[in-house]
């Protein structure tokens, strides 16, 4: 009896995690409809500025152009996700908060000390980056200094 339930019991803890897992792609899968919808509309306002707007209101241009590719690169990294067997890459992560810093650059720079803050965490991203690249993907193993 005992058997049994230990045998049950490890039934259900394997279907946890693929239940889960689904629920995850699933909600993944629609993140990413959302995102390819406001990419598109994205997209339309960007036309629309060009159109009537012309080239007089260039911070407004340059902020979509960025709001544009930070949609971009989040239906990338969840495109990449399903590719490389359910990881997210650290990398994107980099992209979008370098991104996201020139935008915030852009859009807000009237407090001369945000934008140098803004400035100093686009440093520390790039040298993250930078960093990240150097560093072989597989740690070598430790040997023991001793003997037994």
């Amino acid at each position: 009896m005992e058997k049994l339930l230990k045998k049950e019991f490890s039934i259900v803890l394997s279907i946890i995690p693929k239940m889960l897992q689904m629920f995850l792609n699933f909600c993944l899968i629609l993140l990413a409809l959302i995102l390819s919808f406001l990419l598109i509309k994205e997209l339309t306002v960007f036309f629309k500025i060009l159109i009537t707007v012309g080239s007089s209101d260039y911070k407004q241009f340059l902020a979509n152009i960025l709001i544009f590719f930070l949609y971009f690169e989040f239906i990338t990294m969840i495109v990449k996700y399903f590719k490389e067997d359910y990881h997210f890459p650290l990398r994107y992560f980099l992209y979008v908060g370098i991104t996201a810093m020139i935008r915030l650059i852009i859009v807000e720079h009237d407090h001369p000390i945000d934008t140098l803050i803004y400035s100093l965490v686009i440093l520390i991203l790039i040298v993250g980056y930078f960093i990240m690249n150097i560093t072989p993907l597989e740690r070598p193993k430790r040997q023991l200094f001793f003997k037994e």
